[in-house]
Parts: structure tokens; sequence; C-alpha cells
């Protein structure tokens, strides 16, 4: 009876789940997806839309003191950016691949972000990985200059060579619990830092 119990509060929340999902895709075809995505609360649409940004920085917007070190550098870093402002890094690509359905994309599974994770060498451990994302909104802007962006090309392109990254500064506060300067030593810690080139703006492969 317990099972029985369990197996149906687990399946209404399923297709409670799903029917929500569903709901959001029919207000907001991605097409139409807002910059708040289909966040709910203030601060979550507040969020999305630093996701979401889609403007070029100009030179006035970029801290010189970003690099890959300075991001990567141990400590507890929640304050140590500012999300108004933007970075350059230079690192080695370790892997290129999809990102999950989120709401800052309207739960969209066809387009979704594409996380580049970058680390001083290709072979770094996850613990030195440095997180940037390439946004759907970017990625047509790059389309529209003749770039093909897409994750499949960007894993062709950059894996395993050395690129130099622009783009606007996002702390990543989803996953903070699982980098190390904010968890140090956690079991499941997959990252360096919360803090993102979120969204990248300029890509350049030096060698």
């Amino acid at each position: 009876m317990g099972r029985f119990r369990g197996t149906g509060t687990a399946g209404l929340i399923l297709f409670a789940l799903a029917a929500l999902t569903a709901g959001v895709l029919l207000l907001f075809p991605q097409s139409r997806c807002p910059p708040a995505g289909a966040a709910l609360s203030p601060a979550g649409r507040e969020f999305m839309r630093l996701k979401n940004r889609d403007a070029e920085p100009a030179p006035s917007d970029f801290d010189e003191r970003v690099t890959l070190e300075a991001l990567s550098r141990p400590g507890e870093d929640r304050g140590r950016w500012s999300e108004s402002r933007a970075g350059r890094v230079e690192a080695y690509v370790v892997e290129v691949v999809e990102g999950g359905v989120e709401a800052a994309n309207c739960y969209s599974y066809r387009e979704r972000d594409t996380h580049v994770h970058v680390a001083p060498r290709a072979d770094a451990p996850r613990a030195e990985w440095v997180v940037l994302e390439v946004t759907p909104r970017v990625r047509e802007r790059a389309r529209a200059r003749g770039l093909d962006w897409s994750a499949s090309a960007l894993r062709r392109e950059l894996t395993g060579r050395r690129c130099r990254f622009e783009g606007w500064l996002l702390f990543d506060r989803e996953h903070a619990g699982e980098s190390e300067n904010n968890a140090p030593g956690a079991r499941g810690n997959w990252r360096a830092t919360a803090w993102e080139l979120h969204p990248v703006t300029a890509i350049e492969v030096l060698r």
C-alpha cells in the first residue's frame, strides 16, 4: 500500500511538471521567449535577464583584472567580481557540451545553452574548470555574422585548443555549492568557481 501511494505521488508530480512545462512552451515558443525566460519570481526573472544578455560589451565594460587565474583563485568568491562588468580569458578548452533544459530558455529542448569548459591545460581535473556559456540569443547573433556557434561546431573547432573568450560576468548561484571556491573539497565539485563568462560574446582560437 505504501509503495502504491509513493508511486502515485511520484506520478502526479511528474504529470504536474510535464503539464507546467507544456504550458510554458505554449505561452513562450522559443521565437518569443522573453529575456526573463520562464522564471516566476522577481529575483528569478532578473537572474534570467542577466543570463540572456545579448549586447556586446563596450571597452569600458571590461574588468581588466579578470583572467583565468584570477577567476580560479581559491577562496570564497561570491563578491569578488561584478555582474555589471565583462571579462576576457585565455584558456584551453577541455570539452564542449549541451546545457540542460532551463527556465532561461523557456524550457526549450531545441534551444539550449552550450557549455564550454576551460582550464589552464587541456587535461586539467574538474576542480580547475571554469564554465563559459554560449546562449541561443548570442548564437543567433553569431549566425547573422556568418559564424557557426552551434555546440557541434564549437566542439569540433575548439576542443583541446587554446582560445581567447570575451563575455559578461555572471555568478551562477545555482552551482555555487558544486564549485571548489565555494565548497572546497566537496565530493561533487566539477568546477573551480561559480563565476562564468555568460554569455560569451567573442571567441578567438589562438593555437
